[in-house]
């Protein structure tokens, strides 16, 4: 059985770079390390590895801060070529990038893979570089489609809730990108939250991470057509990693205690949430908050 993931230590960080450089690399004489570049700590990585740890076939994803999706390092062993783990890969790094609110996905295609990408449904848009005087890439895109309708709209709603009452958010670039009453995902303006480190700053964090917290809270009951006030009563937040380029912040279901149930039966309800902020794979924080909802 294979699994297709993000690496998740270091010994299999040092496989899924060495598929990349005997792939993309070696044949051409490259050094170790041209494989990797300054993008590798925010970026998406997944893998295809087998029950015997054997990494397959490895993408890589980037978010830019106009929130396109760039693929980059697509590379399949050679005695694993032909099995349609490419595909795989692929549409892995698709559904995060759609999960995140990215609308397109832009890449440069080597010539020899140009076929397999239009089937993928990538169109040709011109010309790219030539690497190493002899492999001529294409430059391909793809649009992505959108949350169902339902949910499009109440994301929308949302999202112009914050804008409207909370000035901070809208200033922020707070974004709603993702919900599908099982995950809840958004994100912010890059440029905007950046500190003199040029890392996120960590009050942006914070409002992020409260406003999603919120925001989880809010579509709950707009899910279940209950008009209620949201206050935040208490949080904490740990700071893990500093976020140099995109992030966002995720609400799982399995991490929220409490249910919108409660307010049929009582004029308040109580929601527990952990929400996880990301830099690329990693979590970079930890927000733990407790929300009451009060019915109007």
């Amino acid at each position: 059985m294979i699994h297709c993931r993000a690496p998740q230590n270091d010994a299999e960080f040092i496989q899924y770079y060495q598929l990349r450089w005997q792939v993309l690399r070696a044949p051409w004489q490259q050094p170790q390390g041209s494989e990797k570049d300054e993008l590798e700590p925010s970026a998406i990585h997944r893998m295809i590895i087998d029950e015997q740890g054997n990494v397959l076939a490895v993408g890589r994803l980037h978010i830019d801060q106009y929130w396109c999706g760039h693929i980059r390092y697509m590379a399949t062993a050679s005695d694993a070529q032909g099995n349609g783990y490419g595909k795989v890969v692929i549409d892995a790094l698709e559904a995060e990038a759609s999960q995140r609110g990215v609308k397109k996905i832009c890449l440069n295609a080597r010539e020899l893979a140009v076929a397999f990408y239009e089937k993928l449904g990538y169109q040709v848009t011109g010309s790219a570089h030539v690497l190493y005087d002899e492999i001529q890439h294409f430059r391909m895109e793809k649009s992505l489609r959108e949350a169902k309708e339902s949910h499009s709209e109440l994301l929308k709603q949302l999202q112009s809730t914050w804008h409207q009452t909370i000035p901070m958010s809208l200033a922020m670039g707070m974004s709603a990108d993702y919900f599908d009453g099982q995950q809840f995902v958004t994100h912010c303006d890059v440029s905007f939250n950046k500190n003199l480190h040029n890392t996120m700053f960590a009050g942006s964090i914070y409002t992020l991470a409260t406003l999603t917290g919120w925001g989880w809270v809010y579509l709950s009951l707009q899910t279940a057509n209950i008009d209620a006030d949201i206050v935040l009563a208490k949080a904490d937040i740990k700071y893990l990693a500093p976020i140099p380029d995109v992030a966002c912040a995720k609400v799982d279901v399995n991490k929220i205690q409490g249910d919108v149930a409660q307010l049929s039966q009582s004029n308040k309800a109580r929601f527990t949430l952990s929400i996880n902020l990301f830099s690329g794979d990693k979590i970079a924080a930890t927000f733990n908050g407790a929300y009451v909802a009060i019915k109007s």
